[in-house]
């Protein structure tokens, strides 16, 4: 029986193991006896296994599966429920065992036999529970049936559907109440002062539209501007909320001589991401619920300026960097849920990726460290940013969650305190000690700032935010594109 148990389990059961065995040894009798009953045996005992081989491979039963998730997407460490029906669609019958492939990080696959002791209908319902503790898209399914002959001498097993992809997002932290959000109510509204007679300070102006009444167009402006400029008398009462999110390789990359950890993903490969960026992901997933709670609309952009999950795949919408609601706080979840490191990166199968994702041709050790000498992804904190900021400038405060940067690139960031009523930088590195330079030169351009390692409670950083003295920042008209504060 031992012997049996070490046999290849994909072909056939051990019944048909054994019976291929008896047919060897019964021909082997035949030869040395010299009977023809025992060889008519032996045939029969040899080819019968094989025949109904041949016949669960030719023969291929047909089914339907549906997979539904509950909730979906699911947020890191809840679980989530999984509810599958399986019918068939094809002839056959007998009982069929099934299992359902999972990630390894799910734990053991369920196994189940079909059809089920509650089936109805010719369907079969079947539920479980999943947890995960990383963030990310994973492939659930497909469902794999193990078939056998009528004899049950031989095997087949194969994939009855090509599963479903579940977004689970990072899971946001409640950040202690502060006065990061400013002087505004619970609601998120501005009490503003409507005057009889603006002056013209008071008043904003934008460029005329048809239909525009004429006792409205502002002629100082219109003279300034060279066209028609009208005024815009409404207050802005709903407050907006800009998160930077950094997510450079050379900005979170792991210490030199370390491996960057890989983020798993349904398509088999991990892409690049660390210890700190995953650190700054739940940063920004808290900051992103803490605004929104609050009736702030929310926009999001990355260290170039541009949307900052342009290149997630998990983004419903990737072109998209402004949202507002419930429903804008789901989008940024699910962005969330896939983004990597951009820029040049290593995957965990060995292979050298280029910007978009495709094989550079480059062969490299899995688990190479990213760090100085590459090509750390697009420019950062460059006159593409400012003017995404200076779009939008004064509307609320300014949040940037980053990862290790230089003197040089905390001097171009610094000007950019001046286009939010106030600015906070909150930096996740390896070792904080090491960037006090680069926290002092952004605090003389305006921004309060902390830095932590990936082991501090996010609370406890964000406390440390507000802890931060303030200093005075020049106002929004004075700020010089690409001018860095000297520290």
């Amino acid at each position: 029986m031992a012997i049996l148990d070490k046999l290849p389990r994909h072909l056939f059961t051990r019944r048909g193991w054994g019976m291929l065995a008896a047919g060897a040894l019964t021909l082997a009798a035949a030869q040395v006896m010299g009977r023809r009953d025992l060889l008519t045996l032996a045939l029969l005992l040899l080819v019968l296994p094989l025949v109904s081989l041949a016949g669960v491979r030719l023969v291929k039963p047909r089914f339907r599966v549906y997979r539904e998730f509950s909730p979906s997407p699911v947020e890191t460490s809840a679980p989530a429920a999984v509810y599958l029906a399986v019918a068939r669609t094809g002839p056959g019958s007998g009982r069929v065992v099934m299992e359902e492939r999972l990630p390894g990080h799910f734990g053991q696959a369920p196994a189940f036999r079909f059809p089920s002791r509650s089936a109805s209908g010719g369907t079969s319902r079947y539920e479980y529970h999943l947890t995960s503790r990383y963030r990310g898209q994973f492939r659930i399914g497909p469902v794999t049936a193990e078939f056998t002959d009528p004899f049950g001498l031989s095997l087949h097993r194969r994939a009855i559907d090509d599963g479903d992809v579940l977004t689970v997002t990072p899971a946001a932290v409640v950040l202690p109440a502060t006065g990061l959000a400013g002087a505004r109510g619970n609601d998120g509204v501005t009490a503003t002062r409507v005057r009889a007679n603006p002056s013209d300070d008071d008043v904003m102006t934008r460029e005329y539209r048809h239909g525009d009444p004429m006792r409205r167009v502002h002629w100082a402006a219109t003279a300034r501007h060279g066209a028609l400029m009208v005024r815009q008398e409404e207050s802005v009462t709903t407050p907006e909320a800009t998160i930077i999110l950094d997510h450079r390789s050379g900005a979170f990359a792991g210490a030199p001589g370390t491996a960057m950890p890989g983020l798993p993903g349904h398509d088999g490969h991990a892409a690049a991401t660390s210890d700190t960026f995953e650190w700054s992901v739940i940063a920004a997933m808290s900051a992103c619920a803490h605004f929104s709670e609050r009736n702030f609309s929310l926009r999001l952009l990355d260290a170039g300026g541009d949307p900052a999950f342009l290149h997630s795949p998990s983004a419903t919408d990737p072109a998209a960097d402004e949202y507002s609601g419930p429903s804008g706080l789901q989008a940024i979840a699910e962005g969330l849920a896939a983004i990597h490191l951009s820029g040049t990166h290593h995957r965990l199968d060995g292979m050298h990726l280029d910007k978009a994702g495709k094989r550079a041709g480059q062969s490299v050790s899995a688990g190479s460290p990213v760090h100085g000498g590459e090509d750390h992804g697009p420019p950062a904190f460059d006159d593409q940013l400012m003017d995404k900021l200076s779009a939008h400038r004064m509307r609320g405060p300014l949040i940037a969650v980053l990862g290790r940067m230089t003197a040089q690139e905390a001097a171009a960031l610094a000007p950019a305190a001046a286009y939010g009523t106030h600015a906070f930088a909150l930096l996740a590195v390896e070792r904080p000690g090491e960037f006090e330079d680069v926290l002092e030169v952004l605090r003389h351009g305006g921004w309060r700032v902390a830095a932590a390692a990936p082991k501090t409670p996010l609370p406890a950083a964000w406390g440390q935010l507000a802890q931060d003295p303030a200093l005075p920042v020049a106002p929004a008209a004075e700020v010089r594109r690409g001018a860095g504060v000297a520290p």
